[in-house]
């Protein structure tokens, strides 16, 4: 009897190290990629149906192993639709992943300085986003470029696969909003501007003018000492906006003289929207712009600028910026 005890002892013994072994080499076996994979999963998927694809594809060596483990732990089982990054690594750390809804975060970055359309065009090639928006739709009855041109906040947005585009916009646009509201609060109020929408029209014009960061207060000191005048904005980068999709990229005479509500050679004040996406520098150079006595500048063609306060001395600074620009080329 003794004997008979002593040997159902070790069979489970033995029985019980064998199978803590085989369940350390489920948990520890292999997903066999070489480098991360972007894997859908579609709704209703199921943990074996899954399995056995990636048996299929060379994955996965056994199921049986990873089914031993799912009754173990029935949490695995609930997998959750969606796109998954998955990394070389266990089996096991994957489907948890599934399970438990990780989801890859793609991103898409609104640059400063882009206008609309650029903007849209860009999305519309992102990576799973549905229902790409095209100029020319409409948001809640309104035109795209009225609820959105100038109100995308220039920063990198993430979303998870099969965002509406709208829905990522939206995440830009209250951004801006906040953005505004919040600079706003802090301008010199001796400015002509009179409400934050004609701030966001200014930085607008701002971003385009000058990649030079420290330039943009000084830019904004020359429009806002040409409103208080009553000038002429005279800025080449609202006349090409009006232009539009057109635009072979050499501005002309005639260009000049087209008349269009974006033609500030033509029209006075503000043009009536913004003219492409301002960074949070642009909004504060346009609410707190340099004091100076500066009316004028030309590119240099360094991306900076020479700034005159009078007409004659920017004529000269003209002349010789565009005469090294024609020599050089």
């Amino acid at each position: 009897m003794i004997r008979v005890t002593v040997g159902v002892v070790l069979l489970a013994l033995v029985l019980t190290s064998a199978g803590y072994y085989q369940l350390r080499q489920a948990m520890q076996a292999p997903i066999n990629i070489e480098q991360m994979q972007l894997v859908e999963i579609p709704s209703g998927t199921g943990f074996n149906q899954l399995c056995r694809q990636w048996q299929q594809k060379q994955w996965v060596e056994q199921c049986w192993p990873l089914q031993v483990l799912a009754k173990l732990d029935p949490t695995l089982t609930d997998l959750k639709a969606g796109v998954y990054q998955l990394v070389p690594g266990t089996a096991l750390g994957a489907f948890r992943q599934i399970s438990q809804g990780l989801e890859h975060e793609f991103s898409f970055t609104i640059i400063e300085g882009d206008n609309l359309r650029q903007v849209l065009a860009r999305l519309a090639q992102s990576e799973y986003v549905n229902t790409p928006l095209q100029w020319g739709d409409s948001f809640n009855s309104q035109p795209l470029d009225e609820r959105f041109e100038g109100k995308l906040f220039p920063d990198t947005y993430h979303y998870h696969a099969h965002e509406n585009a709208e829905q990522i916009l939206m995440r830009a646009y209250n951004k801006m909003e906040s953005q505004l509201a919040e600079i706003w609060q802090q301008r010199d109020e001796s400015t002509p501007l009179q409400n934050a929408y004609e701030a966001l029209i200014l930085a607008s014009i701002i971003e385009k003018e000058t990649g030079v960061a420290g330039e943009r207060p000084l830019i904004a000191s020359v429009f806002v000492n040409r409103l208080n005048k009553g000038m002429r904005l005279q800025t080449d980068p609202t006349v090409i906006y009006g232009i539009g999709p057109d635009f072979d990229g050499n501005i002309t005479r005639a260009h000049l003289r087209q008349t269009t509500p974006y033609n500030t050679y033509r029209i006075h004040g503000l043009p009536p929207t913004p003219i492409a996406m301002p960074s949070r520098k642009a909004l504060l150079a346009a609410v707190q712009p340099a004091q100076s006595d500066y009316y004028y500048f030309v590119a240099k063609g360094d991306g900076s600028h020479q700034f005159s306060k009078q007409l004659a001395e920017h004529n000269r600074a003209v002349r010789q910026y565009q005469l090294r620009r024609a020599n050089d080329s």
